[in-house]
């Protein structure tokens, strides 16, 4: 099994040498299948499982009708502790082939209850000819009719459960194309956001999104976007707002504001255990929470540290990280390579009040990059920080791997190594990696 969620298999050997290597969904390591070839390309194909001759043990029935449909799940087909030996295995893997780290330490596996985990899910809407919402096929952007998503949470399903009524009720309005909506932690509030195109009718949408705050009493708001294009940029602009635009999430070191539009978080099972492995047992003088979000981490690490220091480059998100920054917290709004080369331009990694004296290096910087990583520069400008210990939370091993070659080539070395199961059924995995110098 290989990150992405296929199977690798290879197809027979010829002159050039062992066979190209095809990339099959929906199996299982040591599975015998008769696949059919769908697609060739110089380097490796790709096939279709067309009927399984000799079944894994640890192959389940799906429990979701929708299933090698959908593109948003991968591994229903395995049992859920399979699921985590996968994952580790793919995580081990990664490092040791991109980072050519032989791990000396052992993968500490946190797993989530596997269903009704999300507490943010995105659907595409089509509003006519008829009305469907749901996800994309996998592999394509045709759109597939959900009304029920079992990895989301019970009260996110009853809000999808009264966008299609409201859909095929005809109430949708011309240009809505995305509804997300967000749960807050004990999964008693929803904040909708829902994406426009440019065409999109200011006073329908506005009609439309009052009529939906009262269909559920759990929805706290309804925040509309519609798409503008500057030029050959894209953004968007913050069209509608009824009701609240934000709730309050807790957990159980803290409350935090969370915007539409802002990030967080997308596991309601996890959120504590992932600070817990983030920040437990560090303290010091000065830590530095990189990519910070609403600052999830940020108001941890302030019970043990002197001194945060949040950088984050959303306005979104940063006005909520400022609002849910404690005392002694500084926030920065700025992209990380920003901070960091005004950082390496003045010697100081702070400024104002909050931070009058502190002009060394801080004890602890906690990164938490897009899936895209930090990317080399970043990540030598980090070692460059000088920071004792780094804690890396990442989304895809792969970018992970890459920057743990510069970070480990600057002389760190990895102490942990944690596999935080946030997307249960998909071939995501959360991976927290502390560093120290």
């Amino acid at each position: 099994m290989i990150y992405g969620g296929d199977g690798l298999a290879r197809l027979p050997a010829d002159d050039h040498g062992r066979g190209k290597a095809a990339f099959v969904p929906f199996v299982l390591g040591g599975e015998k299948i008769e696949a059919s070839i769908t697609e060739q390309k110089a380097g490796f194909a790709r096939a279709h499982a067309d009927s399984i001759i000799e079944r894994s043990p640890h192959r389940v029935e799906p429990g979701c009708p929708y299933f090698r449909q959908c593109g948003g799940c991968h591994y229903q087909h395995a049992s859920y502790e399979h699921q985590l030996q996968i994952k580790s295995a793919i995580l081990s893997e990664t490092l040791r082939r991109t980072a050519k780290v032989g791990l000396a330490v052992d993968i500490v596996i946190h797993s989530s209850p596997p269903w009704n985990y999300r507490n943010r899910s995105r659907l595409q809407v089509q509003v006519g000819p008829e009305f469907k919402a749901g996800y994309f096929k996998i592999g394509s952007h045709e759109l597939l009719a959900v009304e029920e998503c079992p990895i989301s949470s019970p009260l996110i399903n009853r809000g999808l459960a009264e966008l299609w009524r409201s859909g095929l009720e005809g109430k949708v309005p011309p240009g809505v194309r995305e509804v997300e909506f967000f749960a807050n932690g004990d999964d008693t509030e929803l904040l909708v956001e829902v994406s426009t195109d440019p065409e999109a009718k200011r006073s329908a949408v506005r009609g439309w999104a009052e009529e939906f705050l009262d269909s559920l009493p759990e929805i706290a708001g309804v925040t509309a976007f519609r798409e503008t294009k500057t030029g050959n940029a894209y953004s968007e602009e913050k069209l509608v707002g009824v009701g609240a635009d934000h709730l309050i999430y807790k957990t159980q070191r803290s409350s935090y504001r969370v915007s539409a539009g802002s990030f967080f978080q997308t596991n309601r099972h996890l959120t504590d255990e992932l600070v817990r492995i983030v920040v437990g047992g560090q303290s010091g003088e000065l830590a530095v929470d990189l990519y910070a979000g609403a600052g999830l981490f940020s108001t941890a690490l302030a019970s043990d540290f002197h001194h945060i220091v949040s950088v984050e480059s959303s306005q979104t998100s940063s006005a909520d990280l400022s609002y849910n920054q404690p005392s002694n917290g500084q926030t920065v709004q700025a992209t990380t390579e920003q901070y960091l080369s005004g950082m390496a331009k003045t010697g100081r990694v702070g400024k104002g009040a909050v931070l009058p004296h502190i002009i060394h290096k801080p004890d602890l910087a906690v990164v938490d990059p897009p899936r895209s990583g930090l990317g080399e520069r970043v990540a030598r400008m980090l070692a460059t920080l000088g920071a004792p210990r780094v804690t890396y939370v990442s989304c895809d091993p792969v970018t992970l791997s890459r920057d743990l070659v510069t970070l480990l080539g600057a002389g760190y070395r990895i102490e942990q190594v944690h596999l935080v199961d946030l997307f249960p059924q998909t071939y995501h995995l959360e991976s927290v990696v502390h560093l120290v110098c």
